[in-house]
């Protein structure tokens, strides 16, 4: 289990890296740039060195450090009060967008909501985004709560600053599918398993017609960025899970293919990039991931060190519900 707690983490914030620098380039500007293969490795971006993660690993950690606070405050007093913590730990990171060292091209939807200080939640919408900020940055939510209980946590700590279905729910599936992955890898049985639990809730339909549609391509001889396209680019919640799904079940025992696929599509590249390394470092575990990769990685020790307190604290004492 704990090969598949730093699994997630560092494939997470691996595939945001290797998708940052092509984040707002064309399919054709990038092919240009990178050849006709795209990008295959980590490359500079703006002023930070190869191996530099985004506002989606930012997000992820402070998801991840927020559970593991009210965890340690749930210890010591009783009170378990993870939503409030969690968004506690997202207004840190706000804060922190004042250092232009920090600032990796924060979701402007992600920051207004936090700017105006009101927590949105599922049944109190802020607004009607549907962006991928919030599916971006769930994953974490399904190391801590168990089956069920992680697609309401995901669901919620993505609605916090994105109102819309799609923009909620397709995070939900996200924490619910890690979730499910932790007592089984099989990525096919792990999503057909989420998917009622998705569709329980209402305006479901757009995330579903995306998840339909990447299983039905996935199935389909070939791969190419064309493919991709049919699903998205991206930008938004249900087509960024979409994409991630795709890339994940075409190459679901190849991490390196897989995230590969995910950023080189002329898209939200380090948001697929990072869903997608969540997905398949959950699934196949840390071992699987290039350890050129996670040995250039910024700040990798610090992941390590989450995520093995995440395992110490929900995997070993076991995972939790959401309550509150």
């Amino acid at each position: 289990m704990t090969s598949s707690y730093k699994g997630c983490l560092i494939g997470l914030a691996v595939g945001d890296a290797l998708g940052a620098p092509v984040e707002f380039l064309t399919l054709v500007q990038l092919r240009a740039k990178y050849g006709p293969k795209g990008i295959e490795d980590y490359e500079p971006w703006d002023d930070f060195e190869p191996g530099s993660y985004t506002d989606d690993t930012q997000l992820s950690l402070a998801a991840a450090q927020g559970c593991l606070d009210a965890y340690r405050e749930h210890r010591a007093t009783g009170r378990w009060e993870v939503r409030a913590a969690v968004y506690r730990e997202y207004q840190k990171w706000r804060r922190s967008q004042k250092n232009p060292m920090n600032r990796k091209s924060p979701g402007l939807t992600c920051l207004l909501a936090l700017e105006s200080d009101h927590m949105g939640t599922i049944d109190n919408p802020l607004n009607d985004s549907k962006g991928c900020g919030g599916v971006m940055r769930t994953a974490p939510a399904g190391l801590v709560f168990k089956p069920g209980a992680a697609f309401r946590a995901g669901a919620e700590f993505a609605a916090m600053t994105h109102g819309h279905p799609s923009g909620y729910l397709s995070a939900g599936f996200l924490s619910e599918l890690i979730a499910r992955l932790l007592e089984e890898r099989s990525l096919s049985r792990s999503i057909n398993r989420t998917l009622p639990v998705l569709k329980s809730y209402a305006g479901h339909e757009e995330t579903l017609d995306k998840i339909k549609l990447a299983l039905r391509l996935s199935s389909l001889a070939g791969t190419s960025a064309g493919v991709i396209r049919r699903i998205g680019q991206g930008w938004v919640g249900e087509e960024a899970l979409g994409i991630s799904l795709y890339c994940a079940l075409k190459y679901r025992g190849d991490f390196r293919a897989g995230v590969l696929a995910a950023v080189n599509h002329g898209g939200d590249s380090d948001s697929t990039g990072s869903i997608t390394g969540a997905i398949l470092g959950t699934s196949l575990g840390l071992e699987a991931i290039p350890k050129d990769w996670i040995g250039r990685l910024q700040n990798r020790n610090m992941i390590l060190d989450l995520a093995s307190a995440l395992e110490e604290s929900f995997g070993t004492s076991g995972r939790v519900d959401f309550t509150n």
